[in-house]
């Protein structure tokens, strides 16, 4: 089997749906904790579907480099190699042309970089590019695209529109893996009108999902918020459609306000190593002196491990002295705490109740 996609209820244009894989099913809207070298920094497998997570993300570019994607073949594909039994999406390399612009050239053929690690040359054409993902062997493949910043002049945003379109067209031809679903990606940065021109070439090629990429790269949230709504619209109703890396709450559920079925983002850990926790009360930051004597959990109704065992003055310390647990455990709380806003999410989408539910979460995320 590939991908099955049911949408289950509806609140407006919210959602709630399964998404249906050869690895298990998910139910949307859900946030995929990102895994970029087949590992989730910090975090065992065990640990990350005690928190609740069902579906991990794993990078194209980085697992090419290192450790190769036909070595991760031959071992048996990422599922084995990373111990994760659940689904797996990979993305395609294309943000990479977007964050290491500095390190890489691009032309309608592909895009060559230098590596990050030793300066070696890869070459990520389109065919290169699912061929790594076949050989990745996970469940839903991204197509490789031209994520153009934000600040790039219309120009730029046009031909990164006309580029992704060629390339997708390049990987539906390329792609032969049974069992993996290929995703196309629609540009166009914060230009409706482009935005529905990428939509529209990408539909007639019918793809069995769709993300909308480009976001989060540079524009004001308001901008992104206020287009987010009609980007949406433009995707299939009965796909699934995939926010690519944006990661604030506030941000997640404007989206699945507008349809969006899934998610990700580095935030939820990258922001536990750095010490600040998300909590249905706003962000937390645990360096703070304020928490030294502090001997309540991070949150009092959370179930997570963190919370059921250790104390605000305990992940203080744990900081302060630059030990390794904090990371983990502030890491595991914020992967934890997603999970649960998705599941809010939905449990109100089914209910009737989101958009109270939207504004009681914004009403109470008050930074401290």
């Amino acid at each position: 089997m590939s991908i099955t996609f049911q949408i289950h209820n509806r609140r407006g244009t919210a959602r709630t749906g399964v998404l249906t894989t050869p690895h298990g099913a998910v139910e949307t809207p859900t946030f995929m904790t990102v895994g970029t070298q087949a590992t989730v920094k910090g975090l065992t497998p065990d640990q990350l579907a005690a928190a609740g997570a069902k579906i991990l993300l794993s990078n194209t570019y980085h697992l090419a480099l290192r450790p190769g994607d036909e070595l991760i073949a031959e071992l048996g594909g990422l599922h084995k190699f990373m111990n994760w039994p659940g689904p797996i999406l990979t993305d395609s390399g294309g943000y990479q042309v977007f964050s290491l612009a500095e390190r890489r050239k691009i032309t309608d053929h592909g895009a060559e970089f230098h590596s990050h690690i030793d300066g070696k040359k890869l070459e990520l054409t389109p065919e290169r590019a699912v061929e790594i993902q076949q050989n990745l062997g996970s469940d839903i493949a991204m197509v490789l695209d031209e994520c153009p910043p934000a600040d790039g002049n219309p120009e730029v945003i046009r031909n990164a529109v006309r580029r992704s379109r060629l390339w997708a067209e390049r990987c539906k031809t390329h792609h032969s893996r049974s069992g993996q679903a290929l995703f196309a990606i629609v540009q166009g940065g914060t230009d409706i009108a482009l935005r529905a021109e990428s939509a529209k070439a990408l539909v007639e090629l019918d793809f069995p999902g769709y993300a909308l990429g480009g976001f989060s790269v540079g524009e004001s949230p308001e901008l992104m918020h206020a287009a987010l709504p009609e980007c949406a619209s433009f995707l299939p109703e009965l796909k699934p459609r995939y926010l690519m890396g944006v990661g604030r709450p506030q941000d997640l559920l404007v989206a699945v306000a507008a349809g969006i079925d899934l998610f990700d983002c580095v935030m939820p850990t990258r922001s536990g190593r750095n010490a600040l926790a998300f909590t249905t009360e706003g962000t937390l930051r645990m360096r703070n002196a304020r928490h030294r004597r502090d001997s309540a959990p991070l949150e009092s109704d959370c179930p997570c491990y963190t919370c059921t065992n250790f104390s605000r003055a305990y992940l203080h310390h744990l900081f302060a002295a630059d030990e390794m647990l904090g990371p983990t455990l502030l890491s595991l709380h914020n992967v934890a705490y997603y999970l649960r806003l998705m599941g809010e999410a939905r449990a109100a989408i089914d209910a009737g109740t989101f958009e109270a539910f939207h504004a009681g979460c914004l009403a109470r995320w008050i930074p401290r």
